[in-house]
């Protein structure tokens, strides 16, 4: 994994950088089936490696300078439960997510800019399963302990398979924030970012400010990052605005949306009328906002990334090839 100042550097000559969008979306788009899985998109690390694989490799088509691993439901206690593995099985999975991401990077690089691997790290509440990543309500119950205690032994496993950087994100409380912060000290060689999701265009999911969560993450020199992730793209701005002030000097805003439709726990992505959609002219207002790390989350598929990677930067390498 590169140094803090190496990922800076890569930002500042390579940036923006174009992050891929949902890696369960295109996976269902390709005939997955994960709706109601406990292990989302991670299940298939044990029972389809090749299509995670195959939809990476498209968003790397697509121009995306960042992938994220298939990993945000993976967790050692997860698998053994679920997969009805031992815990080392388990540890060998998590860190195959890493592996096949960077396998996919090496058959894509061209010579020119090699594209990054970003372990994806969920909260607590992916492990869950209750949609409580979208509230937060679990960590009422935890300390701050616990929950570095939770996370630890996944994030270790991430750090063994040798991902580029590491991304926490849809994390939804100010205490989840401050144990990934500490968690963090523990590993100096780690770099990170750390992505909320939102319950409006002011607060986190658990209601506390956005301003607070940001003076969080100011404080953690490994998080070059700090921003949002899979809420409607049209909180972004006003959330940007109220913290601006807060974001140290040498740390960017990570921004990747969802597709601005709204997730019930019964029904799936429901169209509520009330944000607007995904609409890659607004990565503009974001990166004159200092954003320097712009992608999709939830819905975002590899078209959608190839059209926000043209708005900011032109064709793809793959395009111009």
């Amino acid at each position: 994994m590169g140094s803090a100042a190496h990922i800076r550097d890569f930002i500042h000559d390579n940036g923006p950088l174009i992050l891929d969008g949902g890696l369960a979306t295109d996976l269902e788009a390709h005939g997955a089936k994960l709706q109601g899985d406990p292990l989302w998109s991670a299940r298939l690390l044990h029972t389809n490696p090749q299509a995670i694989k195959d939809a990476h490799y498209r968003f790397l088509l697509s121009g995306a300078d960042i992938i994220t691993t298939a990993t945000y439901q993976a967790s050692i206690p997860g698998f053994i439960r679920h997969l009805s593995v031992d815990s080392e099985r388990a540890r060998e999975l998590v860190m195959s997510g890493v592996h096949l991401a960077k396998e996919m990077v090496k058959t894509f690089d061209s010579g020119q800019t090699c594209p990054l691997v970003a372990a994806s790290v969920g909260p607590y509440g992916a492990f869950l399963h209750d949609g409580s990543e979208y509230t937060g309500t679990y960590a009422e119950e935890m300390s701050v302990e616990e929950l570095k205690e939770w996370h630890r032994p996944h994030v270790s496993c991430l750090e063994a398979a040798g991902a580029d950087l590491i991304a926490f994100e849809t994390v939804p409380s100010i205490k989840e924030a401050e144990a990934v912060v500490e968690l963090l000290r523990e590993l100096p060689n780690f770099n990170a970012w750390l992505s909320f999701s939102c319950k409006d265009d002011k607060h986190i999911s658990d209601g506390s400010s956005f301003m607070d969560a940001v003076k969080i993450a100011s404080k953690c020199p490994q998080l070059f990052a700090v921003g949002v992730n899979c809420c409607p793209p049209a909180v972004v701005e006003p959330l940007l605005d109220s913290a601006r002030s807060l974001l140290r000097p040498d740390m960017s805003w990570v921004v990747y949306p969802n597709s601005g439709e709204e997730w019930d726990t019964e029904q799936g992505w429901q169209t509520s009328g009330k944000t607007s959609g995904w609409n890659p002219d607004l990565s503009h207002r974001w990166l004159k906002q200092g954003a320097a790390l712009i992608g999709g989350c939830c819905r975002i598929g590899p078209a959608h990334i190839a059209e926000l990677r043209q708005q900011l930067k032109g064709a793809s390498p793959a395009e111009q090839s």
